[in-house]
C-alpha cells in the first residue's frame, strides 16, 4: 500500500469521452475511507435477491438430516458443494399473503409479503418491497441505489393469471406500493447503465456501437492512476479491467453471433446469447461487476417469470417448464422439473463462486454480501405458498454462519428473514409487511 497524505476516494472513477468505470476498493483507499463508505474491517454491506420461478420438487430440494448441518446436499443442491459452507438452507417458511394461490400473488410476493389487489387493470396495488426498502437506505452512497435484472425479454400486459394483473408477474421490485421497478434482462443495456453515461436504452445501443470498448476510452486515466498505486493495488486494478473487458468481449461475440445469423429472431434482441446458461452468467457477471466497482449495493435477478413456458433444450428438458410444474403427481414429469430446479440451482452456485473468488478488504465479496435465493411456491402443483424452497448465503463479515440447515416446526413468516436481512445490513426496522421476529438464529450458533 502506498502512503499518501491524501488518498484515493472510495468513489473514484476513470473518465472519457462519456464513459465513466468506477473502481473496486483499493488499499490506497482505505486511509480516506468512512464506515459509511467502507473499510477492510467496516466494508460495505450488500443485499442480493434471485428468484426462482413455480416452487420445485420439495422433496429433491430439501436436504436431508435433521441436526442443523447442511451435511449431504439433495439432489437439486448438489452444484453447491465448492460453496456449501456459505450457504444455508431454510425449511417451512410461508408466504400467507399470496394466498389464495396463484403464479401472479406468488411472484409478488416475494419480496413485499405482500397481498397484491386483485385487479386487471392498472389500479394495481402491492407494498414495498424488502429490496427497495434496503435500497433507500444502503443504496444513497452509490451511483445506482439498486439494479433490477431478468431473463424474460418480452413483458406481456393486461391479465396473465386468475384475474391479476400480469404488472404482478413482470416486476419482483416495487418502490411504492403502486410503482413497480422493471427489470432489464439485455445485457449490452445494463452494461451500458452500469458504465455508460446513460440515455434511452436506443441511445445507449447507438452510442455503443460507436465506441469497440469502455475501457479504451479511459486508458489514459488508467495509464495515470496506475503511476500512483503500489504493487498489489496495480494487480488488483489490472484483474478488476481485464473482467470488465471479458464481459465486453462476451457481450460482442453474443452480438456478432446474432449478426451473422441470416434468419430474423424476433424475440431475442441483439446482443443476447443464444443459450439460457451463457445469458444468466453474463447477467450474474454483470452484478460482480456492479459490487465489486460498488456502483450499486442492492439487487434483484429474476431467473424466469411464473408461467414461463421457456424449454430447456441444454439440460435435456424440451417440456415447457409452466406444464411441468402442474405434474398432476407423474413421476416423469416431477423428474424433468427437478432438472430444471437444479439446472437454476448450478447458475446460482456459479454466481457464488464468483463472489467468493472476488477479494475486497479482508475478505471477498461474497463475505461482505447477503443474498437470498428461492421461490415464492412451495409445490407446484397445487399452488402452495407453505414450504418454500429458500437458501441464504454469504454474509460471513456479518456475522452469518453458513453450512447449515435450519428447519422450523411450524409454518414462518418468509417476512421474518426479509426482517433479518434489512438489519444485518444497516436498516433498522421493527416489523416488515406479516413478521412476527427475527431469524437471529442465522447469524449465531444454535442447537436444532
Amino acid at each position: 500500500m502506498i502512503i499518501t497524505k491524501k488518498a484515493l476516494p472510495r468513489r473514484t472513477f476513470l473518465r472519457g469521452m462519456g464513459a465513466s468505470l468506477a473502481l473496486p476498493l483499493l488499499d490506497a483507499m482505505v486511509p480516506a475511507a468512512t464506515a459509511m463508505t467502507g473499510t477492510p474491517a467496516n466494508p460495505v454491506r450488500r443485499l442480493g435477491f434471485v428468484f426462482m420461478p413455480m416452487g420445485c420438487d420439495i422433496t429433491r430440494w430439501t436436504p436431508p438430516g435433521t441436526d442443523g448441518k447442511l451435511g449431504e446436499l439433495s439432489p437439486i443442491l448438489s452444484s453447491l458443494g465448492p460453496v456449501k459452507e456459505h450457504v444455508t438452507a431454510i425449511t417451512n417458511l410461508e408466504l400467507r399473503n399470496a394466498y389464495p394461490g396463484s403464479h401472479a400473488t406468488s411472484n409478488a410476493a416475494f419480496l413485499s409479503a405482500a397481498k397484491a389487489k386483485h385487479t386487471e387493470s392498472s389500479d394495481y396495488y402491492l407494498g414495498t418491497t424488502v429490496d427497495q426498502i434496503a435500497a433507500q437506505q444502503i443504496g444513497r452512497e452509490t451511483q445506482l441505489p439498486s439494479l433490477e435484472l431478468s431473463m424474460d425479454m418480452l413483458q406481456t400486459t393486461g391479465q396473465c393469471d386468475n384475474g391479476y394483473a400480469c404488472v404482478y408477474q413482470n416486476n419482483l421490485s416495487w418502490s411504492s406500493p403502486t410503482t413497480p421497478l422493471p427489470s432489464e434482462a439485455h445485457p449490452r443495456i445494463v452494461f451500458e447503465r452500469l458504465f455508460g453515461d446513460g440515455g434511452n436504452p436506443a441511445e445507449r445501443r447507438a452510442a455503443l456501437r460507436k465506441r469497440a470498448s469502455l475501457l479504451d476510452w479511459v486508458n489514459e486515466d488508467i495509464a495515470s492512476l496506475q503511476r500512483k498505486l503500489g504493487p498489489a493495488d496495480r494487480a488488483k486494478v489490472g484483474e478488476y479491467l481485464e473482467t470488465v473487458r471479458e464481459v465486453e468481449r462476451r457481450i460482442q461475440k453474443a452480438e456478432a453471433d446474432v449478426a451473422g445469423n441470416p434468419l430474423p429472431d424476433l424475440d431475442r434482441p441483439l446482443g443476447v446469447p443464444a443459450a439460457y446458461a451463457d445469458h444468466a452468467r453474463l447477467m450474474f457477471d454483470l452484478q460482480v461487476l456492479a459490487m465489486q466497482g460498488d456502483i450499486t449495493r442492492v439487487t434483484t435477478f429474476q431467473l424466469a417469470r411464473e408461467t414461463s413456458n421457456r424449454t430447456y433444450p441444454e439440460i435435456g428438458v424440451s417440456d415447457p417448464h409452466h406444464p411441468l410444474s402442474h405434474h398432476g403427481n407423474d413421476p416423469d414429469k416431477i423428474a424433468r422439473m427437478a432438472k430444471i430446479n437444479a439446472f437454476h440451482v448450478s447458475l446460482f452456485a456459479y454466481f457464488l463462486g464468483r463472489l467468493k473468488a472476488t477479494p475486497e478488504g479482508n475478505g471477498t465479496l461474497l463475505d461482505h454480501s447477503l443474498l437470498l435465493y428461492g421461490s415464492g411456491i412451495g409445490n407446484p402443483n397445487v399452488h402452495d405458498h407453505t414450504n418454500l424452497p429458500i437458501l441464504v448465503a454469504g454474509g460471513a463479515a456479518g456475522g452469518m454462519k453458513g453450512g447449515r440447515h435450519i428447519r422450523y416446526n411450524q409454518p414462518t413468516p418468509l417476512a421474518n428473514l426479509h426482517l433479518t436481512l434489512l438489519n444485518k445490513v444497516g436498516v433498522n426496522l421493527d416489523r416488515f409487511a406479516d413478521s412476527n421476529g427475527k431469524m437471529d438464529e442465522l447469524f449465531a450458533p444454535v442447537t436444532l
